[in-house]
């Protein structure tokens, strides 16, 4: 996963002149019919926001409508479905996040599988984090979890089997070796209220779902990010490496997927489409803007993320053997 440098700026470019005007006798969209993102959780959430900016993008340069619906539910499993059981010609995308990968192993009975896919593009990430009240007289990672003297971390999250649950639910109790109890909301927001309200001990969450905004406004207090690197949003919050937890990261992704079926070629177009849209300036202020860090990644290296992340997810889920029906 990589900001395009200028020459690979050049290639993408070329590319895109490709899904413009493909050579004769290789696989192309039908530009007579519209493409349609179908995305995985409600209007106006993050994969909807990203969605939305993707697909004004491509409407604008393919000369062709594409249209957003939304079909929440079950974590992403209904629009993943529906996907999967599209129509292989590159007209119906599935725009969802890593619950995809996620769900691989939590959802046992989802009446499809990651290989019923084949992975389009990575958009943008954003790190999982740690924060807790401002009042708390940790700072850090370590300083928090000596402070809680052994007693259970009351940690609260959005929703049973998110990013954000299962990620800190295996770091407390697998790399900390602290005990911890999961308190699940319904939503990101009613979590961060109750660690406004000193309702619980520990929040986690994903920077870009309005996290690092409170942090930066020390409503709430970063004690880590799940990170190669520092956020620009919160440079001053430690990844967990730096305190000691090497080898742990945790992102959170929005990612476009096609049928498996789907011509490499037509994969190819609109990949190199995506990517020429994300590279564009306006596009990366304003996913910066919500907290995500904009991606450009070849088909491979697409498929790669994605990959990797089923088997890494699926070993935290079966590590705390969340997996359900």
């Amino acid at each position: 996963m990589r900001i395009l440098t200028s020459p690979m700026r050049t290639f993408a470019v070329a590319l895109l002149a490709l899904l413009v005007f493909p050579p004769p006798g290789n696989a192309q969209l039908d530009s007579t019919n519209k493409i349609t993102f179908i995305v995985g959780f409600a209007a106006g959430g993050v994969a909807d926001t990203l969605a939305r900016l993707i697909a004004q993008g491509m409407s604008e340069r393919l000369s062709q409508t594409v249209i957003v619906e939304n079909h929440a539910g079950a974590g992403g499993n209904i629009a993943a479905a529906l996907v999967a059981r599209a129509t292989a010609d590159g007209t119906t995308l599935l725009v969802t996040t890593t619950s995809l990968a996620i769900n691989e192993t939590l959802s046992k009975n989802k009446r499809f599988s990651s290989s019923d896919f084949k992975t389009i593009a990575i958009v943008a990430s954003s790190p999982e984090s740690l924060s807790t009240s401002p009042s708390s007289v940790a700072d850090n990672l370590p300083d928090f979890i000596k402070a809680m003297s052994g007693r259970p971390i009351n940690f609260g999250s959005a929703g049973v089997g998110s990013s954000s649950h299962i990620a800190t639910e295996y770091f407390l109790k697998f790399l900390a070796k602290a005990p911890a109890t999961h308190i699940p909301f319904q939503g990101g927001a009613p979590a961060m209220n109750a660690m406004i309200g000193n309702q619980i001990d520990l929040l986690a969450g994903t920077l870009g779902g309005g996290f690092a905004a409170q942090i930066a406004a020390g409503k709430l207090k970063g004690l880590g990010i799940a990170a190669d690197k520092r956020s620009a949003s919160v440079p001053n919050v430690r990844t967990f490496a730096e305190q000691g937890f090497s080898g742990f990261t945790a992102t959170t992704w929005v990612g476009v997927f096609a049928p498996a079926k789907t011509d490499p070629a037509i994969a190819a177009r609109l990949n190199a489409a995506i990517n020429q849209i994300v590279n564009d300036p306006n596009v990366q202020a304003k996913l910066a803007a919500i907290g995500f860090e904009p991606s450009v990644a070849s088909l491979a290296e697409a498929t790669t993320i994605f990959d990797q992340d089923v088997r890494k997810w699926g070993d935290m889920v079966r590590a705390l053997n969340l997996a359900s029906n």
